[in-house]
């Protein structure tokens, strides 16, 4: 039974409850509070891009606004990291910028849960997009991918010295871009819960943390924004490496 100060803790948020128990032997299928997130998430991109593809009005809705304003962002991410080149990926992107950008916002309503914050799930859409990226460098190039550890012009006798950083740089990839979007999420959830906890305790003074809380929650928002961002232009720049080599 949980104790009293763990069940203020401002890290019960992240915590998993299972909803509906599946077991397949040893292997937990559990339908969890985070999978309600991710089906949640799913349900409002799914319903947002079918509305706003289907409204054929001749001045566009605030809905169809928005939706042509996140194709036009990603397909020029796209243009300006691959060039034309990267016209074919542009599902793949816009996939997952949306998934982990709505996975962010739905994290932000107060109750909700946020399944950005656990390192499980962003590495695995960082080892999706690493795994992939890595198949289409082999398929495009064969064996020659390899040259991506060696820039061009490098001395021989560097090469021993170079290549084992590079590899490491290169395998390190999807630890590098779980970690940055789960740190982020994690860290500004936990400081809203702290603040939050003063509030009411502070009395009358518990208006400042409160101030400081709506700010914070308007940075969240933005941080949010920015993840998704970081995490589609990395995803771009790493299929830019993948298509041209040095």
């Amino acid at each position: 039974m949980a104790t009293s100060g763990e069940k203020h803790s401002p890290l019960e948020q992240f915590e998993i409850i299972p909803i509906l128990d599946i077991k397949l032997g040893n292997i937990d299928l559990s339908f969890t509070n985070s999978s309600v997130a991710m089906v949640l998430t799913v349900a409002i991109i799914t319903l947002f891009i079918t509305i706003s593809v289907n409204t054929r009005a001749l001045i566009p809705s605030r809905l169809q606004l928005l939706s042509e304003l996140s194709y036009n962002f990603i397909a020029q991410l796209l243009k300006d990291t691959v060039g034309n080149d990267g016209r074919r990926y542009f599902p793949f992107v816009f996939t997952i910028f949306m998934f982990v950008l709505i996975g962010n916002m739905v994290g932000m309503i107060p109750y909700s849960f946020t399944f950005t914050s656990h390192i499980i799930v962003t590495f695995a859409l960082a080892a999706v997009v690493f795994i992939g990226v890595t198949v289409l460098g082999f398929v495009k190039h064969g064996f020659h991918y390899f040259a991506l550890l060696a820039p061009p012009g490098l001395p021989w006798y560097m090469l021993p010295i170079l290549i084992p950083i590079e590899l490491i740089s290169y395998l390190s990839r999807p630890i590098s871009l779980s970690v940055r979007l789960f740190a982020n999420m994690l860290a500004g959830h936990t400081l809203l819960k702290v603040f939050a906890g003063f509030v009411v305790p502070l009395g009358l003074a518990g208006v400042l943390p409160l101030a400081f809380i709506v700010a914070l929650t308007g940075l969240e928002i933005l941080i949010a924004f920015l993840q998704a961002y970081v995490f589609a232009i990395l995803t771009c720049l790493y299929i830019n490496d993948a298509i041209h080599l040095h």
